[in-house]
């Protein structure tokens, strides 16, 4: 008798454990896979980084089913339009153009964006010190726009498709400078061999009418359940210690941001 209650008890429990889980609401992330030290794709053919590393946190406290996509950078939006995955985790800025075409979480990161030279080279981010020079940067990107919109007359862009190809470009003196986000280029490019010849110069750049009120996650517009199940999800992992545990793995100071 005993033996016959503790598996009927131990069917009960496999039984809800399996509507639980049959409950999960299924949910696919895309990400560009090409972005370290946010996301990128190791040697096994994983997704690692920054970006992955929070999604799947959100996911786990959110209570959702998560798998992931990964989709070139200028596809992405359009990707998630299309409803091949659900909502975008690729350091994607906030800003009111992207605004107009999906909704967006509150940011999970803020980080700005800065000029990479040679060391040696003497370039100054001046219009004088910019004239007739080349710059890199990932096309589609709000370091693209800013990049137009502010000296787009004086320098010659090369945009493209990956922020690894003008950092090969800029290694091989291709280009003369790069432009992105400042954690991209730190962790993916100047902490690395092939960056130990640049450095950093010129100011911080943060301006929201062209970098936007930090990266957030892209979802289609209307999808309100989703968006709110990962608000909650951030406001979670900042309070309970997991987002500061990913932090410290990326990074010496909180990324966050004020």
């Amino acid at each position: 008798m005993k033996r016959l209650t503790f598996v009927a008890v131990f069917a009960a429990l496999a039984l809800a454990a399996g509507a639980a889980a049959a409950d999960m609401k299924k949910v696919t992330l895309g990400t560009e896979g090409a972005y370290p030290p946010f996301n990128w794709i190791d040697e096994n053919g994983d997704l690692q980084g920054f970006d992955i590393e929070i999604g799947d946190a959100l996911c786990a406290a959110a209570n959702l089913d998560c798998t992931w996509a990964v989709q070139d950078w200028d596809g992405i939006i359009p990707g998630l339009l299309a409803k091949k995955y659900d909502a975008i985790v690729a350091s994607m800025s906030i800003t009111e153009e992207r605004k107009k075409k999906v909704d967006f979480t509150g940011k999970y990161y803020t980080t700005p964006a800065k000029f990479v030279r040679m060391k040696g080279s003497g370039i100054e981010i001046t219009d004088e010190g910019l004239n007739g020079l080349a710059v890199g940067v990932q096309r589609a990107t709000i370091h693209e726009n800013f990049l137009r919109d502010n000296y787009g007359d004086i320098v010659s862009i090369k945009a493209y498709a990956t922020q690894d190809e003008a950092n090969l470009d800029f290694v091989a003196g291709r280009v003369d400078l790069l432009l992105a986000d400042s954690m991209a280029l730190q962790g993916g490019f100047l902490d690395t061999p092939d960056g130990e010849s640049a450095e950093f110069v010129g100011p911080d750049f943060t301006d929201p009418r062209w970098f936007g009120d930090g990266a957030g996650i892209a979802v289609r517009k209307g999808e309100t359940e989703l968006l709110e199940a990962l608000n909650g999800a951030i406001a979670a992992i900042r309070a309970d210690g997991t987002y500061a545990a990913i932090n410290d793995k990326y990074f010496d100071f909180d990324v966050y941001g004020d």
